[in-house]
């Protein structure tokens, strides 16, 4: 197969989360890789190149009616909508809702043997094991509604930590029964990416790791350069990887691990769950 591994030739792609930010970067790279688009988001979409359905991820009927609007079944979904904190029904937009999605494709054909689903977490995510057996009866719920229901009993829950926590035990507990349909999925991890939600929570999500950045001479992530391991999972290049969740953020939660930056370790132990 060689480099045509990478590419997306005669295949389709749904991008959930497409209009802009780190979801909006995916879009002209798979059109370059020679990928079909279809993007849904809440927010307009302007790519003359792509389909584009309205979808509002907090609405279980309205993401069946954006998925009846879509022909034929996806080699790639690209799971990556998210909302940050203070945001209403952030649990669904950042989780439930994309779940929902993929449990509808899943049951209509629309994801089929060779296919493969990239979901977009957070190095905030970290240290979901330590949180193993409540996320286990979170994932435990069986549909978008009871899931809805298990935040709503536990309030302290509906917030981004959390919700990026879910993506990535809910990535780990599906590696195996989606292997067995032929379907991989995996997730990226990013730290502080210049995208229009940082932006707008800039203090927190960009101050992140800021002494890092400037003392190993980089700037924060593009969303480039989160879109293009995301497209790289999703490829058949990545077809031995799954259940995977790939921490992109230049190395600080290692750093900080290890101490080779001494002043990460107090975020990478909080992130880990070891404060």
């Amino acid at each position: 197969m060689g480099i045509d591994a990478f590419r997306f030739d005669g295949k389709r792609a749904l991008v959930v989360g497409g209009a802009t930010g780190m979801g909006g970067a995916t879009v002209p790279i798979l059109a370059d890789l020679g990928a079909e688009i279809v993007v849904m988001d809440y927010a307009d979409v302007s790519y003359p190149d792509a389909k584009a359905v309205r979808v509002d991820l907090r609405d279980k009927a309205n993401i069946d009616e954006a998925l009846a609007q879509c022909d034929g079944p996806f080699a790639a979904v690209l799971c990556c909508a998210g909302v940050a904190d203070g945001t209403p029904g952030i649990e669904k937009v950042n989780f439930i809702g994309h779940r929902h999605l993929i449990d509808r494709l899943l049951e209509s054909g629309g994801l089929t043997r060779g296919s493969a689903i990239g979901m977009i977490s957070s190095a905030a995510g970290l240290g979901w094991e330590a949180n193993l057996d409540l996320l286990k009866e979170y994932l435990a719920t069986p549909d978008f509604d009871t899931a809805a229901a298990w935040i709503a009993a536990h309030p302290e829950r509906a917030d981004y930590m959390w919700s990026k926590q879910a993506i990535n035990a809910y990535v780990a507990q599906q590696a195996f029964p989606l292997l067995k349909r032929g379907i991989r999925i995996n997730a990226i991890l990013p730290g502080p990416t210049d995208t229009p939600l940082a932006r707008a929570n800039e203090d927190v999500w960009l101050g992140f790791g800021q002494d890092y950045r400037a003392d190993a001479g980089i700037e924060a992530s593009t969303p480039e350069e989160q879109a293009y391991p995301l497209v790289f999972l999703c490829s058949d290049a990545a077809r031995y990887i799954t259940g995977q969740t790939l921490v992109t953020d230049a190395g600080y939660i290692a750093s900080g691990i290890t101490e080779s930056y001494p002043a990460a370790k107090p975020a990478a132990d909080f992130l880990r769950g070891k404060l």
